[in-house]
């Protein structure tokens, strides 16, 4: 199992949908939470893309010399930018960051802000575009030269001079829920994604990709995308996840969900639906909420209980066939040592950080001024 978390570069605060408990974010908390990210043991991070976001591939390059371990799963456009440049830029980083770049596919769900971009695609043409998109890149940045025509690209001599550290090129991230959008993951990417739904709704997805990916010889990984609250007992983290959304309104959610109307994404219209908009009965599955998706767009839904019970929950996405989770909590920097905390000990990670007691670093403050605190961590059975 992978944990990776999530970098807000889209704001940052307690509670959804106020300005109450909100925080400045700038270069110096993304940092921050970077280096909590490297230093915990976290596999990487994702940079979220959009208009409402600062530019990930910016960030992520200032951000990767910060860091020494941690992977960067960063966003390629398809009909917003040119294989072949999104190959360059994918090629250049993953040298400088020694490996350490991760590809999140993504085809945009918004017809109003992909208008804005000057994409005036419908939503199968997108991912008809992206089929393309996706053929050229592979090309492209395994380092081969690439001849294309088709019905959105002509590329002629496409070929990258500075190939990339991962071979045959940096593994590809994608999610997408409609059936045209698991039949393009099927064919071209490494890792499918799903945001978090219900587990026989998520055992459902990956069923269907599985099976167009065996017809396509091919074989995926797995992950979801979700937030989480955990706490030491179960009522911490209701309290916590009800605290989260104290000061959403009726209006805010109104507002929220005419945004969410006008969007072509299935992804986001399975979200939707999973609230409606209503405050009633948001726990969706055992531990399941989706309160954060009353205003947040995208991965709306979070675990929420005690270790133990979030730990099986996850062990559950797992024996489904999920082996990668990307996490996020409000507010990122606390949340992810809290994760780490709580979490990391009772998981399977792939990478199981380990942090050796060192006399000048004892884990705790030093009890009455003279004796170190004792260790009591979880461990996985």
């Amino acid at each position: 199992m992978q944990l990776h978390w999530f970098i807000p570069t889209h704001g940052e605060g307690r509670y959804l949908g106020t300005a109450i408990g909100g925080r400045v974010v700038n270069f110096d908390y993304w940092r921050q939470i970077a280096q909590a990210v490297d230093h915990l043991g976290f596999t990487g991070a994702l940079l979220p893309t959009g208009r409402s976001c600062e530019d990930a591939w910016i960030l992520a390059s200032t951000l990767v010399t910060h860091t020494k371990q941690m992977k960067f799963l960063v966003a390629i456009r398809p009909g917003l930018m040119s294989p072949g440049v999104a190959a360059r830029m994918a090629a250049t980083f993953d040298r400088i960051s020694g490996g350490r770049l991760l590809i999140n596919v993504v085809t945009g769900g918004d017809p109003v802000e992909l208008a804005g971009d000057g994409l005036h695609l419908t939503h199968d043409d997108r991912y008809r575009l992206t089929d393309e998109f996706l053929a050229v890149w592979r090309e492209i940045a395994a380092g081969e030269t690439a001849n294309f025509q088709g019905d959105y690209l002509n590329i002629q001599d496409g070929k990258l001079l500075f190939p990339p550290v991962q071979k045959p090129h940096p593994p590809l991230w994608f999610g997408g829920s409609s059936p045209i959008a698991q039949e393009i993951a099927a064919k071209h990417v490494d890792v499918y994604l799903t945001w978090g739904e219900p587990p026989e709704q998520v055992a459902q997805k990956i069923a269907s990709v599985r099976r167009l990916a065996a017809a396509q010889g091919r074989t995926l990984s797995f992950g979801i995308r979700l937030h989480v609250i955990v706490r030491e007992t179960e009522s911490q983290a209701w309290d916590a996840a009800n605290n989260l959304i104290r000061y959403v309104d009726d209006s805010a959610i109104a507002q929220a969900q005419q945004a969410y109307s006008r969007m072509d994404s299935e992804g986001q219209r399975r979200m939707k639906e999973l609230h409606n908009g209503s405050r009633e009965a948001l726990e969706i599955s055992p531990n399941l909420w989706a309160g954060i998706g009353l205003v947040r767009g995208g991965a709306g839904t979070a675990l929420v209980g005690d270790p133990d019970t979030v730990a099986q929950r996850m062990l559950e996405y797992q024996k489904l066939g999920i082996d990668t989770f990307i996490f996020s909590g409000y507010p990122h920097l606390e949340e992810a040592y809290r994760v780490a905390e709580l979490l990391f000990p009772r998981l399977p990670l792939q990478h199981q950080p380990t942090v050796a007691p060192q006399l000048l670093s004892p884990f705790g403050e030093v009890v009455a001024n003279q004796d170190f605190p004792k260790q009591q961590i979880a461990t996985v059975d």
